[in-house]
């Protein structure tokens, strides 16, 4: 696996910068919703990946040698476990999509096509 970069990952927050200004754009909701599915995934998904980031980073900081072991340190990486916890929280955002798609899909099959109505 390449080693990411600080250029890579400018990259990928650039991303989600776009997708953050198309969604204030107003688009289709079927659309919006396809487009934040992966970033919300249970598995997969941003909130997810930021917690398990957080948490390696934690463990890289605590078990460098050259890094003193002070109440300093350990209390910066008591926050970086709690943050890491309340990122973990948010993994059931991908159940707030399943129910605003469905809030969808019953309001689009309610219209029917204009033909219909």
């Amino acid at each position: 696996m390449p080693v990411p970069t600080p250029e890579s990952l400018r990259t990928l927050t650039e991303t989600l910068s776009d997708v953050t200004e198309y969604l204030r754009e107003s688009p289709d909701p079927a659309e919006a919703l396809t487009l934040v599915e992966p970033l919300l995934d249970e598995y997969t998904g941003l909130p997810v990946q930021l917690a398990d980031a957080l948490r390696a980073l934690a463990r890289t900081i605590q078990e460098h040698q050259a890094i003193p072991r002070t109440a300093h340190v350990n209390l910066l990486l008591a926050e970086l476990r709690s943050a890491a916890w309340e990122q973990t929280d948010q993994h059931t955002l991908h159940y707030v999509l399943d129910e605003l798609r469905a809030l969808h899909d019953d309001a689009e099959s309610e219209q029917g096509c204009s033909r219909c109505r």
